[in-house]
């Protein structure tokens, strides 16, 4: 494959899991080797086993999951468990790639149930992965998605609404820029000031408590606006703790994409229908 990615399909309820499949079948119709690693799935939701064996050896399946229950429901017992098999499904996903048996891996759900370290282990064993393989990771934990993608693909109710990488999203939703900020002194001085510097469209305040105020500005462009904010509050008499540009979350572009249309979709450029 000519372009490397990883691919990561979030969106609400079902659908995310299809949408990677799908991106498998077209990846074999094209002569590549695909490998699917489903992590904590209902057996009751996934598709039937002798379907995917009918595709063998161009599509494999390999499924680590023991309890057909949510993950939520489970003793904390049956929990460890079924830890110990995702740990076991992400070494057996490094070992396909070690020795090469296929050129696109799909991880569906692999984070639903690590700790923070083993978080920041599958962070970098996908990172790892995708420099010499395609990776599609279907996930619904947006901040995991956000912190290994390199390209998104956002479904609602069974539509794709955008496609791009994350920071390219944002854009697209709203070209203007975002910071976040901390000051001392009453909220409606604070609040003022801020409203009162050329360029910034939407203040929003996010705290207030024993004289310190916390609160977001944005502006209609991307002109970096900080010193002006300082200047602004300083010269009201209030004391500026922290001031700093705020990139817009997946959550928030996931958020607002979702609840437009389809007709309202964001394509990126040059994308294939």
């Amino acid at each position: 494959m000519s372009r490397r990615y990883i691919h990561i399909f979030c969106g609400v309820g079902m659908g995310k899991t299809s949408a990677a499949l799908g991106k498998g079948f077209r990846e074999a119709s094209g002569g590549k080797s695909v490998v699917v690693i489903r992590f904590l799935k209902k057996k009751h939701t996934c598709e039937r086993e002798e379907f995917f064996k009918q595709l063998e050896p161009q599509i494999r399946l390999f499924r680590f999951e023991k309890f057909p229950q949510n993950y939520e429901s489970l003793t904390e017992q049956e929990k460890e468990e079924e830890n110990l098999n995702i740990k076991n499904g992400l070494n057996f996903a490094r070992k396909v790639i070690q020795t090469e048996e296929c050129d696109v891996l799909i991880l569906d759900e692999p984070t639903v149930g690590l700790d923070p370290a083993q978080v920041i282990e599958i962070r970098r064993l996908i990172r790892e992965l995708g420099k010499s393989h395609t990776v599609i990771l279907s996930s619904h934990i947006l901040s995991e998605v956000q912190a290994v993608c390199s390209q998104v693909l956002i479904l609602s109710k069974g539509h794709l609404v955008a496609v791009g990488a994350p920071e390219q999203l944002a854009e697209k939703l709203n070209p203007g820029s975002r910071l976040r900020a901390t000051a001392q002194g009453e909220t409606d001085t604070v609040l003022a000031a801020v409203r009162s510097v050329p360029g910034i469209c939407k203040v929003e305040l996010e705290s207030a408590a024993d004289g310190q105020v916390t609160f977001t500005a944005e502006s209609e462009d991307a002109a970096d606006h900080r010193a002006a904010v300082s200047r602004a509050l300083t010269e009201a008499g209030c004391t500026v703790l922290a001031l700093a540009a705020e990139n817009r979350s997946l959550e928030e572009v996931f958020l607002a994409l979702t609840e437009k249309t389809p007709e309202q979709n964001i394509p990126a450029e040059g994308e294939e229908n």
